[in-house]
């Protein structure tokens, strides 16, 4: 068997086999790589002239040497020739100057419930091949080690249709989406001179949760990228409509009312209708309530569409990605995210595609993970990850370099 170089279509037409990729390992992602400043090549294991196992691997200069990374990869149709790639891979990555060489891999390594609880055995085999082959493993973990995550939730689309999709959220989930539909919420997707927009969001979000948001110009690189591949979507609404569609939802609720009183004084006995009557009142000062705070919207915002929340989607052949996103709180009431999540998956499906990952959650099950009830509403399952695994190809010159960064100060 051997490691070779593979032209971008020669690797593209090998993943196209593949029922589970990761958009990380895509030429779209490649061309993304290379705008920002990272050198990326395609390699492959071929035995007798077949192509095995194919990857993406990108570079960067590091101290001493290159940093090299294989994300969310390699592909293989037989995952009894990875150890072999593994094998292989180390040796390259010593024969052109890496330093460290990172694989983070797709596979799974175990699948849960949407409440935690574990429906296979852990995949212990896809650890111990990295360890036998002198790899480290740093660990498994729970949050976002590293800025990425190794619990994803997700769902199968298999089977489902714009007909049915609303039918397989969760008992929560489906009041949720249904109660963000009587808003006049719209969605639209975003050019890429729009791109400022969602970069304010996502700003806002970053600076309130305290992480720190991409650049504007790597949205602007990630569109250029990738094309049709992603979209960047937002959620709208404007106020005056909003209470325009109050106003008559109420005046109908109004004349509901009136036709009951009515009716009650012709049968001021009627257990039924004075149940009605108080039942309706109550919508009814509610949206009173509503249109208050509609007023005050319009008097801080006016009359053009104010945008609720965005997020970027991803779309591949084989599974569609939650990538980025971001909400005003103030709009919570709105329930904005939630109408994107439906959006995704109807456009996933039109796509053919039968596979979403949500991306990451914390991997912790004692109800403090926000991030994690939200996507429960959508009644998917959690695949956890193996991590990432590491290669020193000179170890002794990794620690002295590490050594002299630490004392001064530079880690």
């Amino acid at each position: 068997m051997v490691l070779e170089k593979l032209t971008a279509q020669t690797f593209a037409d090998f993943c196209s086999q593949a029922s589970s990729k990761s958009f990380m390992q895509t030429l779209e992602m490649a061309e993304l790589l290379s705008k920002r400043g990272c050198h990326v090549e395609f390699i492959g294991l071929k035995e007798d002239e077949q192509l095995q196992v194919a990857s993406l691997l990108y570079s960067i200069p590091m101290t001493g040497g290159l940093h090299m990374e294989i994300n969310c990869g390699p592909i293989a149709l037989d995952s009894k020739y990875l150890p072999a790639f593994y094998e292989a891979v180390k040796i390259y990555a010593k024969e052109n100057g890496a330093l460290e060489l990172i694989i983070k891999p797709y596979d799974t390594y175990q699948i849960f419930e949407s409440n935690g609880q574990p429906t296979s055995d852990p995949n212990n085999e896809l650890i111990n091949t990295f360890l036998d082959l002198g790899f480290t493993h740093d660990g498994l973990q729970t949050g976002y080690p590293g800025g990425e995550p190794d619990w994803l939730y997700v769902k199968d689309l298999d089977g489902l249709d714009e007909n049915n999709l609303f039918k397989s959220f969760s008992k929560k989930g489906k009041p949720l989406v249904k109660k963000s539909k009587t808003f006049g919420i719209k969605l639209k997707k975003l050019s890429r001179d729009e791109l400022p927009l969602f970069k304010e969001i996502t700003s806002s979000t970053s600076d309130r949760l305290d992480y720190v948001d991409k650049s504007l110009d790597y949205y602007q690189d990630f569109y250029d990228s990738f094309g049709d591949s992603c979209e960047f979507m937002v959620a709208s609404l404007n106020f005056k409509d909003y209470l325009e569609n109050l106003q008559k939802d109420q005046d109908k609720l109004g004349q509901r009312i009136d036709k009951l009183k009515l009716d009650l004084e012709k049968n001021p006995n009627s257990e039924k209708k004075q149940n009605q009557v108080r039942e309706l009142s109550s919508q009814f000062d509610t949206f009173t309530v509503r249109m208050d705070e509609a007023n005050e919207f319009i008097s801080k915002y006016g009359t053009k569409d104010v945008i609720l929340a965005g997020s970027l989607f991803v779309y591949t052949p084989q599974e569609a990605v939650y990538l980025f996103s971001g909400s005003y709180p103030e709009f919570n009431k709105f329930y904005a995210p939630a109408l994107l999540q439906e959006h995704v998956m109807l456009e996933a499906i039109k796509r053919g595609i039968n596979f979403y990952n949500f991306l990451g959650i914390m991997g912790e099950f004692d109800g403090s993970d926000g991030v994690l009830r939200f996507k429960q509403n959508f009644n998917g399952y959690i695949v956890r990850k193996a991590g990432t695994f590491r290669y020193y190809p000179k170890p002794l010159k990794y620690k002295a370099i590490q050594g002299i960064k630490k004392i001064l100060g530079r880690q």
